[in-house]
């Protein structure tokens, strides 16, 4: 049954939160109904309404009247009228359950969390009807079908991952325990199942699938597919002595589609969490308003803090959400962290809000993570970027800028490393920010400048990093030298070369400041790379 209870429990209290319930919170509830401004309501008992952009204290009295007279299970409102005492009192004198919104929490997220809720209860009420738990375990569910077809079975997602198993190891076999002790089919029998062909099967039937045991040391399978719609969502293997009768492989299936539905279940679920987490966290790091009461609600009470950028990098949209879903969850668990969930996917980056001694910057703890942190995705190492100290709420937005900005280092190679602080090279951001400036304003065009960088690209010199190390060294001919790697007769050589090329006056300090801009704004003005390539050739 779905109750007033449930629906707090499912969406979450950073969401909804009881202010009354005459009737009791395990009042049964129905379909979700938005109260149009100024309209009538056509209600069914129990209807879930919701009084959108509702604050008016008379407009509030006049809805729940409404609610009342056609028997609503309970109405959403946002404060002031949610806590309004003649509104609270006039609840529990209808018997209408009376439920605050979060201020922070928008209407649009509130109807699609509520109907996610009532919908993968839907769900769970059909996998019921065959026996299935209705909790979120789904070992319990394979247990459950491990009894209908009488065989120890996997629940596998569509990369062969095990997502749960059941009982009765003792009919199993070495296959079966390397699986579950991996949580991952091992290579070399998926490789004898891609030989036979069973997954295009998979791709294809719905029926169950018998596959022989023709590799030592293992038995033969039933395998049936967990489809929604046209979409595989993984597959169930129970391990069988050989044929099975047709109508307990046709109990198999039947079980199999009660399992994709508490699959999907169990993604509404997640994507609901996600979706509220994802809001709370945005609103932290981008100082949106109520920003106070989302730090609240994720637990940030007393920093100090960092912010922590993670950047995955792969080719495929899929495999690149499968990565930041892993770097996620990684980053939930970081060392000292105050947060029950601490990190978020917002736009193609994983943000994560952590205790600041856990990345000190001589923390054993903090480099041993995040080396375990660029191994989590088994793939190319992420760009990891740590944002400076945030001592208050209002101060993770600027760490969060700071993490953006070190991760833009260290995504255009201008660090060569997958990781930094931006404690450790705000110099270079300083540098980069004054770059793009320079670049947006066309100042390397001015000048002499741009015809030596073209006289290096056509003839091969190496005029432009020549002179630029000259003006970083201060026009010290030894420490220039050595620093290209040259002898200093060689090195004022190419001085006098290079003004044959074009005349520079580097007796100004003008001029010298002027061409270390311009020299800047080559190396870092670019949102792809450093363009030191295009005239470095020593």
């Amino acid at each position: 049954m779905i109750s007033v209870q449930w629906l707090l429990d499912a969406v979450g209290p950073s969401v909804l939160s009881e202010v009354c319930a005459p009737g009791g919170a395990s009042v049964p509830v129905g379909e979700v109904v938005i109260a149009e401004p100024h309209g009538e309501l056509e209600l069914r008992p129990g209807d879930v309404v919701l009084g959108v952009n509702l604050t008016d204290r008379r407009a509030a009295l006049r809805l729940l009247s409404q609610c009342a007279l056609q028997s609503a299970g309970a109405l959403l409102l946002k404060a002031p009228a949610a806590v309004d005492a003649e509104v609270t009192a006039a609840a529990s004198a209808t018997g209408v359950a009376l439920v605050q919104v979060a201020q922070q929490a928008g209407w649009a997220q509130v109807v699609s969390l509520l109907r996610a809720a009532l919908d993968s209860e839907g769900l769970a009420e059909s996998a019921a009807g065959l026996g299935m738990a209705e909790s979120g375990d789904l070992f319990e569910v394979a247990d459950a079908i491990a009894g209908i077809i009488d065989a120890p079975v996997t629940i596998e997602d569509r990369s062969s991952r095990v997502l749960a198993y059941s009982t009765r190891q003792e009919c199993g076999d070495a296959a079966r325990v390397a699986t579950i002790v991996g949580r991952n089919v091992p290579d070399e029998v998926n490789a004898h199942y891609r030989r036979h062909g069973v997954f295009r099967k998979i791709a294809r039937d719905t029926r169950p699938i018998f596959v022989p045991a023709v590799v030592e040391g293992t038995k033969p399978r039933l395998v049936v597919p967990m489809r929604a719609g046209g979409d595989i969502l993984g597959s169930i293997w129970a391990i069988v002595p050989g044929p099975v009768p047709a109508e307990r492989g046709a109990a198999f299936a039947a079980a199999a589609n009660a399992a994709a539905l508490h699959l999907l279940r169990r993604r509404a679920e997640a994507d609901r969490q996600r979706l509220v987490l994802t809001d709370l966290v945005a609103r932290v790091l981008h100082g949106k308003e109520g920003a106070a009461d989302a730090a609240r609600l994720l637990g940030l009470t007393a920093g100090p803090w960092r912010v922590i950028a993670v950047d995955v990098r792969c080719d495929g949209a899929d495999e690149a959400e499968a990565q930041r879903l892993t770097v996620r969850e990684r980053l939930s668990r970081f060392p000292g962290s105050r947060l029950h969930s601490p990190a978020a996917v917002i736009g193609d980056v994983v943000y994560g809000v952590v205790d600041a001694g856990a990345v000190a910057p001589a923390s054993r703890r903090h480099s041993d993570w995040l080396r375990e942190l660029g191994e989590a995705t088994g793939r190319a190492t992420p760009l990891v970027a740590v944002g400076g100290l945030a001592a208050s709420v209002p101060e993770l937005a600027t760490s969060q800028e700071q993490a953006d900005d070190t991760l833009g280092l260290l995504r255009t190679g201008i660090l060569t490393s997958s990781q930094a602080v931006h404690d450790d090279v705000w110099a270079k951001v300083v540098l980069r920010r004054a770059a793009l400036a320079a670049s947006t304003a066309r100042t390397t065009e001015i000048g002499p400048l741009r015809r030596l960088v073209d006289h290096d690209r056509v003839c091969r010199t190496s005029y432009v990093p020549t002179l630029e190390a000259w003006l970083e060294e201060m026009g010290d001919p030894k420490a220039t030298a050595a620093r290209l790697h040259i002898h200093p007769n060689t090195l004022r050589h190419r001085m006098r070369r290079l003004q044959d090329v074009v005349e520079l006056h580097l007796d100004s300090p003008d001029v010298r400041f002027a061409l270390l801009l311009q020299l800047t704004a080559l190396r870092y003005g670019t949102e792809t790379g450093p363009r030191a390539k295009e005239y470095h050739h020593a």
